[in-house]
């Protein structure tokens, strides 16, 4: 087997599972196939399940117990809610009755800044995957984009062609995620930013900051910057959380 098709079967097997805990289908507790098992499932080699069943023990989706087998992990005690989804762009452009326009900036492969905590974190000791790019929606520019995703996480995210694809929306159709913390304030763009939003310096313009897990391994941190008058923020809930 070579290593792109087994890179691919890693990927697969590593989905499909992820999947069946994420959804519910493995509560927590839940003894994971044994290696010998899984081998013959998926028709792969035992160093193929353990780099699998090693990855998702550090991500914390999985406890790996000697001799009693694999499991799926119990949460810690606490409570964690994400207030906001995580929206697909595209998706809510064309929702609103508008033609959605994806525009690629710039992308570069580039180590994290020493003074960024948030960066290092994310790294994982390795390079980051940096991109910047413009929403469109009816050919004006709708919000701004600066994206990070972690390699050491999504090491297929390095393959995919983001001239054509928004970074958001590819990762949320490809890489499952456990938590997210938002961070919203309100800015005023600068030069360079107004330049590329086509509006004046100053102009009113919602920030999210975001950055998102899968278990304790953050995958990536964007910041997005909206126009005043085109995003708006709605959480629904009710007492007792229902």
């Amino acid at each position: 087997m070579t290593g792109k098709k087994a890179e691919t079967l890693n990927q697969r097997i590593r989905a499909e599972l992820e999947s069946r805990i994420l959804s519910g289908q493995w509560q927590p507790g839940f003894r994971i196939p044994y290696e010998h098992e899984l081998m013959e499932q998926y028709g792969c080699s035992r160093m193929t399940v353990n780099k699998v069943l090693t990855a998702l023990a550090e991500s914390g989706m999985i406890e790996r117990r000697r001799r009693a087998g694999s499991f799926v992990a119990r949460q810690p005690p606490h409570l964690e809610q994400v207030a906001l989804e995580i929206p697909d762009i595209a998706m809510a452009v064309a929702a609103r009755g508008h033609v959605y326009g994806y525009q690629l900036l710039d992308r570069a492969y580039r180590r994290p800044r020493a003074q960024a905590e948030e960066e290092m974190a994310l790294s994982g000791g390795e390079k980051l995957l940096a991109i910047r790019c413009l929403h469109r929606a009816d050919g004006r520019p709708f919000a701004l984009e600066h994206r990070l995703i972690s390699p050491v996480c999504v090491p297929e995210v390095l393959d995919v062609d983001f001239d054509t694809t928004a970074p958001g929306s590819w990762l949320l159709q490809n890489v499952s995620w456990t938590r997210a913390q938002h961070r919203i304030s309100a800015w005023g763009a600068d030069e360079a930013a107004a330049a590329l939003l086509e509006v004046k310096p100053g102009t009113a313009c919602l920030v999210i900051d975001r950055l998102t897990w899968r278990g304790e391994q953050p995958i990536t941190c964007v910041r997005q910057m909206f126009l005043g008058d085109a995003w708006d923020l709605v959480a629904r809930f009710a007492p007792g959380g229902r």
